[in-house]
């Protein structure tokens, strides 16, 4: 599966989350109380980040697909930064920004291997 994926920041995380669910049409997957928070529908990956000083601009856009290995990152010739990356690889990233797993299947299978 391929999902595209934009990342935002934004003021205030938990009315965004409000906001956004609503938008989505339901409650994000990954929820890192007071900093991140992460839908992800049949097509799309959102995700925002608590960034007062850049709310409603955009962060990134790319790629979560579930045949990538790694994390790749590169600019577009407008100096957009695309990335691209598997679940597990967000799941890596978030932990190690945040220092939490927020999917506990992601987190078992993390601890398995």
């Amino acid at each position: 599966m391929k999902r595209f994926h934009i990342a935002l920041a934004v003021a205030d995380l938990d009315a965004s989350i409000a906001d956004y669910s609503a938008r989505l049409g339901q409650p994000p997957q990954a929820v890192v109380p007071g900093a991140y928070a992460m839908w992800r529908t049949d097509q799309l990956n959102f995700s925002i980040n608590q960034q007062s000083e850049h709310a409603g601009q955009l962060r990134h856009v790319g790629f979560e697909d579930d045949e990538a290995r790694g994390f790749t990152s590169d600019a577009d010739v407008n100096g957009i930064a695309w990335k691209n990356f598997s679940a597990l690889t967000q799941e890596l990233r978030i932990i190690s920004a945040y220092g939490i797993p927020v999917h506990e299947p992601v987190a078992e299978e993390l601890i398995r291997n």
